[in-house]
């Protein structure tokens, strides 16, 4: 029975803890969209003709990268 209420009470000692761990997973994405933008603007810049097929292919890396911050905000809700 003690081992219960120790394991309780050690478990209330970090219920902030899930938001740091999103906090943290959101850092990632936020450095990769930064870099896929950078570089599709440096594409532009290089070769303006081709900014519609850069356009199209930026917004769909920042999607797979704005993926992996909605499965950390899942994964914060799940553990």
């Amino acid at each position: 029975m003690n081992e219960i209420i120790l394991a309780a009470d050690a478990a209330s000692k970090f219920e902030g803890l899930g938001t740091i761990g999103y906090g943290l997973a959101a850092i990632g994405p936020g450095i990769g969209i930064g870099i896929v933008a950078g570089k599709t603007v440096e594409a532009m810049a290089r070769q303006p003709e081709m900014a519609g097929q850069l356009r199209t292919t930026m917004f769909l890396g920042i999607a797979f990268t704005e993926a992996l911050a909605l499965i950390g905000l899942v994964a914060g809700f799940l553990f």
